[in-house]
This record gives C-alpha cells, sequence and structure tokens, in this order.
C-alpha cells in the first residue's frame, strides 16, 4: 500500500516552496482587486444604480472562476496547441493540470500558475462590467461573460503568455497584461457601451458620483492588490518582483498628482476623484511595464500615462459612445502607453533578474529598435480584435429578446437596484433634529399621511418608505409647529430618492 502511494505522489521536489508561497499569496491580493473595483464602481455611479455594479463584478468573478476551470485555463495555456492563436482542450476541467513545471516559471507547478491567472481573468471580468453601469441588465451580461471569457480573453492571452503563441513567439514584451488585461477591459468595454447604446439625456445631465469615501477606499484596495498582480508576475520571490512592486508605486503617485494638478487648472479646486483616477492610471500603465524598465522610466510613464488619460476622457464626447466609467480612458489608453514604454525603456538586466528569463532582449535602450514596432503592432492587433469580436457578441445578445443587454427604458429610470436587484447600497430614513417633532413629509393628496402607531406613540415615516403601515388603524398627528416642506440637511431632496 505503501508504495502504491508513493507512485502515485507528485514529484514536488523542483518547486521553491518560497515562491509557491508567494505566488499563493499574491494571488489572494489579486482577488483583493475584485472588491476594490466593486466599491470603486459603486462610489462613481448613482445611488440608484450603485449595487448594480457590486453585483455584476461579484456574480462575474463566480462565472468567470467556473469558465476558466472548465476550458478558459486549457484554451489560453495549453502547450500542445500550435495554431498560435487559440489553445485546445487538453486541460480541460484541468485534467493533466497539476504538478508539472509552469509555463511562467519552473519553480512553481502548473496548478498555481492557473490558480493565478484565473484571478487575472476575474480583474479583467470585473473591469469590463463597468460598461453596463446606469443602464444594463445584470443577468444577460453573466451569459456574456461565459462567451467573452472564452472567444476574447483566453484568445489573446494565449497570443503573448502561452509559448506558442503568435505574440510570444515575435518576442512581445507583455509583463502583465498589457493586452489581455488592460485592453481587453478598456476596448471590450467601449464596444459593450457602444453596442447597448448611450443613458438617456436625463440622466446624463448633472451626474455625479454618489459616494467618493467608496472611491477612495475602492482605490486603495486596487493599489493594494495591484502589488501582487504585477509583484506575482514575476512567478517567484525574487528581485524582479521587488523592482516590479516599486515601480508600480512610482507610476501610481506620479499618476495621482499628474492628474489632480491638470484637473486644478480648470476647476480650482484638488478634486478627489481626480486623485483616484490618476493613481489607477498609473496602476494601470505599470501593469505591462513594471517588470522591464528602470525606476526613473516608471517616473516619466506616471506623468504621460495619466496626462493621456485625463485628456483621453474626452473621447467618448467625440464618438458618442457613453463610456460612463471611463474603461477606454483609463484601461485601455494607460495600457497602450504602457506596452509602448516598453519599445523604448525595457532593459534586459532588469527582466534577467528572476533568474529564469536571462535572455529576453530589451528596447530602445538595449539597441533592439525593432521593439517598438513589435509593441505598436501588438497594440493594434488587441485592439481590433477585442473590440471586434466583443461587438460581435453583444449585438448577437441583443437580437435575442431574453438576453438583451439593455435595460428598459423604466428600469434606467427607476435605477437598475430597484428594478433587477431588489435591494440598496443603503437605506434612508428621514429624521428631524428635535426627536419630539418627527412628522411625516408633506401629504400628497387630500388624506393627510399616517404614521406608525407603535405602543400609543407615534414613531417617524420614512420618506418613499415602500413597506407600507404595518398597522393602518392609527392616529394622525401632524404638529402645528412642523413646516412638512422643511429641508434642514439631514434629509435628501426628492430628486435624490
Amino acid at each position: 500500500m505503501l508504495a502504491k502511494l508513493q507512485k502515485r505522489a507528485v514529484d514536488q521536489s523542483s518547486f521553491d516552496r518560497g515562491d509557491v508561497s508567494f505566488i499563493l499569496i499574491s494571488s489572494a491580493l489579486v482577488l483583493f482587486m475584485v472588491p476594490g473595483l466593486m466599491f470603486l464602481y459603486s462610489g462613481l455611479s448613482r445611488r440608484k444604480n450603485a449595487l448594480s455594479v457590486i453585483w455584476v463584478c461579484f456574480f462575474g468573478s463566480l462565472v468567470t472562476t467556473i469558465t476558466w476551470y472548465i476550458w478558459g485555463y486549457s484554451l489560453a495555456f495549453s502547450p500542445t496547441a500550435t495554431n498560435g492563436f487559440i489553445g485546445n482542450l487538453e486541460f480541460g476541467g484541468h485534467h493533466n493540470a497539476l504538478g508539472d513545471p509552469s509555463p511562467g516559471s519552473p519553480l512553481i507547478p502548473t496548478l498555481l500558475y492557473s490558480l493565478f491567472q484565473m484571478e487575472f481573468c476575474c480583474v479583467t471580468v470585473a473591469i469590463l462590467m463597468g460598461a453596463i453601469a446606469e443602464r444594463g441588465r445584470v443577468m444577460p451580461a453573466m451569459l456574456f461573460v461565459f462567451v467573452w471569457v472564452t472567444l476574447v480573453y483566453a484568445p489573446v492571452a494565449c497570443w503573448v503568455w502561452n509559448i506558442n503563441g503568435w505574440a510570444f513567439k515575435w518576442g512581445v514584451a507583455d509583463y502583465a497584461g498589457g493586452g489581455p488585461v488592460e485592453i481587453g477591459s478598456g476596448v471590450g468595454g467601449l464596444a459593450y457601451s457602444w453596442v447597448i447604446g448611450r443613458r438617456h439625456e436625463r440622466e446624463l445631465v448633472n451626474f455625479r458620483p454618489h459616494n467618493v469615501t467608496l472611491v477612495t477606499l475602492g482605490t486603495f484596495m486596487l493599489w493594494f492588490g495591484w502589488i501582487g498582480f504585477n509583484a506575482g508576475s514575476a512567478f517567484g520571490a525574487n528581485l524582479r518582483a521587488v523592482y516590479a512592486a516599486l515601480n508600480t508605486c512610482l507610476c501610481a503617485s506620479v499618476g495621482g498628482i499628474t492628474w489632480c494638478l491638470l484637473d486644478y487648472r480648470i476647476q480650482k479646486k484638488y478634486t478627489m476623484i481626480g486623485l483616484c483616477s490618476g493613481t489607477i492610471a498609473g496602476l494601470v500603465a505599470a501593469t505591462p511595464s513594471s517588470g522591464f524598465i528602470p525606476l526613473w522610466a516608471s517616473v516619466a510613464l506616471g506623468f504621460v500615462a495619466s496626462a493621456i488619460c485625463n485628456y483621453g476622457t474626452k473621447i467618448k464626447h467625440l464618438i458618442r459612445i457613453d463610456d460612463a466609467l471611463d474603461l477606454f480612458a483609463e484601461h485601455a489608453l494607460a495600457g497602450i502607453v504602457g506596452l509602448l514604454f516598453n519599445g523604448l525603456f525595457a532593459k534586459n538586466e532588469i527582466i534577467a533578474l528572476d533568474d529564469v528569463n536571462t535572455a529576453i532582449n530589451g528596447g530602445w535602450l538595449d539597441r533592439n529598435f525593432k521593439q517598438l514596432y513589435i509593441q505598436f503592432a501588438y497594440v493594434i492587433a488587441c485592439c481590433a480584435y477585442v473590440f471586434a469580436i466583443t461587438a460581435l457578441i453583444a449585438k448577437v445578445f441583443c437580437l435575442i429578446p431574453f438576453l438583451n443587454l439593455r435595460a428598459s427604458d423604466h428600469a434606467e429610470l427607476i435605477g437598475i437596484d430597484d428594478d433587477q436587484i431588489g435591494e440598496f447600497v443603503q437605506d434612508f430614513v428621514e429624521v428631524r433634529r428635535a426627536y419630539d417633532e418627527w412628522a411625516p413629509a408633506a401629504a400628497t393628496s387630500s388624506q393627510p399621511e399616517k404614521p406608525e402607531k407603535f405602543n400609543g406613540t407615534h414613531t417617524p415615516v420614512a420618506a418613499g418608505d415602500r413597506h407600507g403601515f404595518p398597522d393602518t388603524n392609527v392616529n394622525v398627528h401632524t404638529p402645528s409647529n412642523i413646516n412638512p416642506n422643511h429641508h434642514d440637511g439631514l434629509t435628501l431632496p426628492m430628486s435624490e430618492k
């Protein structure tokens, strides 16, 4: 029996336990980016739509995990497919994906590599789901995710990270996902927004994020997870991972400062939304470049990427596509800038810090001048493929009535939360400053509104209360010294409810 057990055991002697532990922790950090995106998107949306974007990010991650297990990993990373475009089903259901050395590093097993890459896919889908903001149906979007991961994310990941991918063989420098993650989500989000159409004009007037605190919290959660995202892409606890983490922080910091100052020139205010937007632009730009370029180049990258993304937010107005959460400007443009910076500033001595990729050429700093046009061609291929296939999938969904991705006009008016989720991020109760002077809002008919009666005392009625009165046999009581139309700063105007 002992001999049989020993025969079944996987030989793990070739794996570095420190590297395995580091990538396990990095995988958890990358997963933590999903709730960061939930809070970010929720804070950027109107209150009546704030829970729906949390729901799609969460549910989308669950769908992505199942898709990745079934065939996503195999379509992206199976080494026996030689077409250079998409993998086969060798690892379908993760069959045979266990203890062999991984494509990223021989020091970690294939199964761990799959886990890490799965979290990348989850984050990409969560970013993409920002495209449904304020007018998209949630459940059809989840079916869309299943198809999109299969036909868009997996092929693009195969191009650049599979050992037989055409971009990998061509020498494209994409460290942690400028193509699959950033262009995939940013350009894919633009295509999705184009197909489902613009919000009604009434929803575009006087639009402001409903909770800036959530935006700030989400941004820092993303930064925290992004360190695992970029450092873990060195696939080991090595100096290249440390270098990538520091590059990430430098790029994010410069990006945040740049965007904030650019906004100040117009608004004369140091906006928190601008600070968060620039920080995210820097983090995105560092994704494809943090394991390739010197520290000083990351400082320049943070400045250039943030400035381009800041001005890039105006593109959606020129092309009349309602990219509500600026996925294209924040993710696609910053990812493109990061990829092009690799063509100029990538250094072999930095790439070789992982003691694995010691023979990869850098960019112009290493006198490898062809790298820039290689990067540019890769960007064009990713943008064209992602936009075309995403738009095609979305269009097909919209032609099927029960899979239509666009919510109804009524749903957009009352809010996606009320129409499709049935819950809300917050519940509000109208409270007067004087506890003994609680009173309902002004009656909307000739009959006065009736507050609840509980133990013989009158209790307040929440403005917009949808649950009715548990006891309709109540006395009417409206203090004569209370103006029911008075807005005392503790209640919200009806236009905001």
